[in-house]
């Protein structure tokens, strides 16, 4: 894949305890709990478990001090450039036990809401502009009609909602994934943001792909971040989800124990993409799903709610591809319709595309075409399905007859009988079942 550079502007980190924007008893608290589970007293050590610059780092130090939370150790550690130790007083382990009473979370400083909101700015989905070359490099594995690149490309620059449809087997999935690939550039996800006081963490490794950053100094122990440190350099991510979609998934999740928030899928994949497979699967129907996603889609902008019932606006900045085998009629109105802004049909492949996708999985999978086969195909076989092709059809038949190959112990090969033993596993039969 050909990966563009990225040109997301990175988020500026701190210079200062006032830039922080987060409320001081929230940094000092974080300070330490992080300090007191992650059992750090350097400064550099505890800068990087808080993901904050050294000299913001010390300027918290120097307040827990004068509160009499922190205390300096008097011992210098030659290791570390002869840094001054710090420990927790009395009074401040105290204080980071009843913290963590109030809530779990330690680490990484969360970036204020409204500061994350700017980033996302930056960052938009809506500021890609993916070429043919791009997306065609991106699909180059699928067999497509080009007609289908003329619908898919715009709707993709624009960053709207996409509802793809048609009959199953035909690469929906897949091309998600490639229109997916087509974007190639990165972005920088917060490991938490901050509301009205609550965390709300938003990096997730299983949604997420770190980019490893070059180091400043190739000598240099620690990885150094030429950007906030609160946030992840990743590919711009994707969301996937299908049957198993509900209504729940799409609220902030708290952790009772933890005292904690996380977020949503939708949020996880900001500048990224969200990929509802399957719609008409779900035991929620397709239009309450929909429904839940009109303001958004319409506003660039969500509204979640915390365990109070207070509810906020988050940024909304994702591609959503719907995909569905339904007709969109059936399973929407009018309405639900009109918010999904590019509504494209993927059908079945023509018969020269078929034959093409044959051709194509067949040297893939190391077996010699063969004419008789295919004649006998194309004449006996799809004439019984109304000449209706799939582009899932040549690797099912393809992959049996290597099983009964394998199973009969001879080379890899295509025959007219090898042909209606694989055909026979592809349909099942009506019948009664006599129980």
């Amino acid at each position: 894949m050909n990966m563009q550079t990225s040109h997301v502007m990175a988020p500026p980190a701190p210079k200062g305890v006032e830039q922080m924007k987060l409320p001081a008893v929230m940094m000092r608290d974080i300070l330490l709990k992080t300090i007191f589970r992650k059992t750090v007293n350097m400064v550099t050590e505890i800068a990087a478990a808080i993901c904050l610059p050294i000299s913001v780092t010390q300027e918290l130090v120097d307040a827990a001090r004068e509160q009499k939370l922190l205390e300096a150790t008097g011992t210098l550690n030659a290791n570390s450039g002869n840094e001054m130790g710090y420990q927790l007083t009395d009074a401040g382990k105290a204080r980071a036990l009843d913290a963590l009473n109030q809530s779990e979370y330690f680490g990484a400083m969360p970036v204020p809401l409204d500061v994350y909101r700017e980033q996302v700015k930056r960052q938009s989905i809506r500021n890609i502009q993916v070429t043919r070359d791009q997306l065609t490099n991106a699909m180059g594995h699928l067999v497509l009609p080009s007609s289908l690149l003329d619908h898919l490309g715009p709707a993709v620059s624009a960053g709207r909602s996409i509802l793809m449809y048609g009959p199953p087997g035909n690469g929906k999935s897949s091309i998600s994934n490639g229109i997916r690939d087509a974007l190639g550039d990165q972005v920088y996800v917060p490991f938490a943001i901050e509301y009205a006081g609550q965390v709300i963490t938003v990096y997730d490794p299983i949604v997420h792909t770190e980019v490893e950053q070059e180091q400043d100094d190739p000598n240099a122990l620690r990885r150094s971040r030429r950007f906030d440190s609160r946030y992840v350099c990743c590919q711009r991510p994707t969301v996937v989800t299908g049957g198993e979609l509900s209504l729940s998934m799409l609220d902030l999740v708290y952790n009772p124990t933890a005292r904690t928030y996380q977020a949503p899928l939708q949020l996880k994949s900001t500048g990224g993409i969200f990929i509802v497979d399957d719609l008409g699967r779900q035991a929620e129907s397709p239009q309450s799903l929909i429904n839940r996603w009109i303001v958004p889609l319409e506003e660039s902008k969500d509204i979640l709610a915390l365990q109070s019932g207070e509810k906020f606006e988050v940024p909304f900045d994702t591609l959503v591809i719907f995909s569905t085998n339904f007709h969109p009629n059936e399973i929407f109105d009018t309405a639900a319709l009109r918010r999904i802004f590019f509504k494209i049909k993927i059908d079945g492949p023509s018969q020269e595309n078929f034959l093409k996708i044959f051709a194509l999985v067949a040297r893939k999978k190391g077996m010699a075409l063969d004419e008789a086969t295919l004649v006998h195909l194309l004449k006996n076989k799809y004439p019984t399905i109304d000449n209706i092709y799939a582009n899932y059809q040549p690797v099912f038949l393809i992959d049996q007859m290597i099983a009964i190959c394998e199973f009969e112990g001879i080379p890899y090969q295509m025959s007219p009988d090898l042909i209606d033993r694989a055909w026979a596993n592809m349909f099942v039969k009506d019948e009664v079942i006599v129980k």
